[in-house]
């Protein structure tokens, strides 16, 4: 399987594009004609610099307004083409992209169209090149692949070909079982692209809004698997049209490009055994059954602090690290692991972000071949040296340069606790508030980072992604994506900030990159819950009155039921399928915070319409600067 991508899929100047192109290892490259028109190099520089990097140029794009031009416009189309034929020569490429017209000059019928790709066949033959059509959504005559296809197919000519693009095909609901029926070998190229579904005009959905396979909503998968049963052995190129992108790290978008076509055609082969396509090896995506710990880095001063809260949360000390200044702290299935190492990753960190949950250890099926799977996806492993007794845990890098850990139940891996930790004897019994399990971890970045993040999490393990949602902050929008397991026992939160004047943006800004900012215990009983942290001196969140004001007559609760919720400043939700009840602790440090949740019934959200007065009632409440972080 070749991969390439289009270099307006990316930010940066034409050298800063391929070097971060071939860094992602990519085997090709689409020259988007803006791209070299803006730089100052010849055109045999430029293709001298992209097989500098190990690439190929696939394709040469784009030719606007072709088929179907009066007199004289058409005399003109040809003299325009055969200026092309002449860069592709000098770039070293032998393959054009045609889109289909879209003048209001241009005239219809199929045979018109066929007849000038014939005439331009020819015209590529004597050069050795080769045309593709494309057929975009919005054209004026054709915009559908078949249409194209028809057009290819009454050309007859052996340099003229189909390009696929999968953005073109699916944002007009066209049936891509149709591409089924067409030889493979009349496909010239297939571009890729997702998309969110919103429902806006076609051309500026496509320029702005275009997204890598996976991260958005469009069945891109359906599309390859189609492509896939026509034989069809090209590269799979990459053709994304992104405001964020634009603006983001070539080289971050680059690995995530590759990526998703990596997991595409993972999928598409998993999916389609009898097709034989070369994809990398690697396991399945990794089924993972929740969180087995969270870890902080935290200084002595600091530890003691969160101890205190721990302890005030009904955490015990549970035990301590054999040869590490590592102690963990337990209630029910949860574990805390609090790491004041003076050296080391955990320590680095500390210094970097301060007192953090800089690492999540997840329970899978199998960890080292997570391990294999994150690393065929181009995740970065993760390794640091091991004291005696310890055990090799695999691990990658994670949100904000973070370590995720992998635990699992068929090694030694499972025994982690026994084996590096001393039990301390007669830890308090029966002390413990009612927190069962992890409910959720919620992770706060920027904006532009969430779609990477997004692709790691749901390419590396078997999770879903749940409709995006837009959080409500006083100062602006903050995005938030939800990714899940199907039974919901590994829930995460990705945030996205947009500003600093945001809590979340407030957090990012002072904690210095993205983290965990706050962590979602589970409890059957939050009424209880919240009555024993109470008699332990936990403070909850204080919610404005008129919150529940609100909420009475929003629901038509008794009086009586609105007294307790306000009475523990929970906050209240209810869907279709049950019901969810959710209090969190007070700001420490520049925003980092605990929740307790209950669901009922099967209620599988997260209280999305409760954010604004939180997050109101967390800025009213943010420490003035000089107190201690935590």
């Amino acid at each position: 399987m070749k991969t390439s991508i289009a270099t307006v899929s990316i930010s940066g100047d034409l050298r800063e594009k391929l070097a971060a192109i071939a860094a992602a290892g990519f085997d090709g490259v689409e020259i988007f004609e803006n791209d070299f028109l803006a730089y100052d190099g010849t055109p045999e520089e430029v293709g001298r610099m992209v097989r500098d990097h190990g690439l190929e140029i696939t394709l040469f794009q784009p030719f606007r307004d072709f088929e179907g031009m009066p007199e004289p416009q058409r005399a003109r189309t040809f003299d325009r083409a055969e200026r092309k034929f002449d860069l592709m020569q000098e770039l070293g490429t032998d393959l054009m992209l045609v889109c289909s017209n879209v003048s209001p000059l241009s005239l219809g019928g199929i045979d018109r169209a066929a007849a000038d790709f014939r005439e331009l066949g020819e015209r590529a033959a004597k050069r050795g090149l080769r045309v593709g059509y494309e057929a975009l959504a919005w054209g004026r005559h054709i915009n559908d692949h078949r249409d194209a296809w028809e057009i290819v197919r009454r050309a007859d000519h052996p340099n003229i070909g189909l390009i696929l693009d999968s953005f073109h095909t699916l944002a007009r609901k066209t049936d891509v079982n149709t591409i089924r029926a067409i030889p493979g070998d009349r496909i010239f190229i297939v571009q890729l692209a997702d998309a969110p579904l919103i429902d806006m005009e076609l051309l500026y959905w496509s320029r702005h809004f275009r997204n890598m396979p996976g991260e958005g909503d469009l069945p891109v998968v359906d599309f390859m698997r189609a492509v896939a049963a026509t034989g069809y052995s090209g590269p799979l190129s990459l053709e994304i049209f992104n405001d964020q992108f634009r603006g983001g790290s070539p080289k971050s978008i680059s690995i995530d490009g590759r990526r998703s076509l990596v997991a595409l055609m993972d999928q598409v082969v998993r999916l389609e055994p009898q097709i034989a396509i070369p994809v990398p090896e690697m396991p399945e995506r990794i089924a993972v059954s929740g969180v087995e710990f969270i870890e902080f880095a935290a200084d002595e001063g600091e530890a003691e602090e969160l101890a205190a809260l721990l302890s005030m949360m009904g955490f015990a000390e549970a035990a301590r690290h054999k040869s590490k200044d590592v102690s963990l702290w337990r209630q029910g299935g949860i574990n805390i692991v609090v790491n004041t190492e003076k050296e080391g990753f955990a320590h680095s960190s500390y210094l970097v972000h301060g007192t953090s949950a800089y690492a999540i250890g997840l329970k899978v099926d199998d960890a080292k071949a997570t391990v294999a799977r994150a690393k065929a996806l181009g995740a970065e492993p993760f390794e640091q040296p091991r004291g005696p007794g310890e055990l090799a845990i695999p691990a990658i890098r994670g949100v904000g340069g973070g370590v995720i850990y992998f635990i699992d139940a068929k090694s030694e891996l499972a025994r982690v606790w026994e084996i590096e930790f001393e039990e301390i004897p007669d830890t308090a019994a029966g002390e413990d508030a009612g927190l069962i399990s992890i409910d959720h971890v919620a992770q706060t970045m920027n904006y532009e980072e969430m779609l990477t993040w997004l692709l790691f999490y749901t390419s590396i393990f078997r999770t879903r992604k749940l409709p995006m949602v837009d959080v409500v902050d006083p100062a602006g929008l903050v995005r938030s994506q939800v990714i899940e397991n199907d039974d919901g026992t590994l829930r995460l939160t990705l945030n996205g900030a947009e500003n600093r004047k945001t809590l979340a943006g407030h957090f990012i800004a002072e904690s210095f990159g993205s983290s965990v900012q706050h962590l979602a215990f589970r409890s059957d009983d939050i009424f209880a819950t919240v009555g024993t942290l109470r008699e332990k001196g936990f403070l909850p969140l204080e919610i404005s009155p008129n919150y529940y004001d609100d909420l009475e007559a929003r629901f038509g609760f008794e009086p009586e039921f609105i007294d307790r919720l306000r009475g523990h400043n929970i906050l209240y939700d209810r869907d279709d399928r049950g019901e969810y009840f959710q209090v969190y602790s007070a700001n420490y440090g520049e925003g980092f915070f605990f929740e307790i949740v209950e669901r009922r019934n099967g209620y599988n959200g997260y209280g999305a319409p409760n954010a604004p007065f939180r997050i109101a009632a967390q800025k009213r409440a943010i420490r003035p600067r000089g107190m201690p972080r935590i």
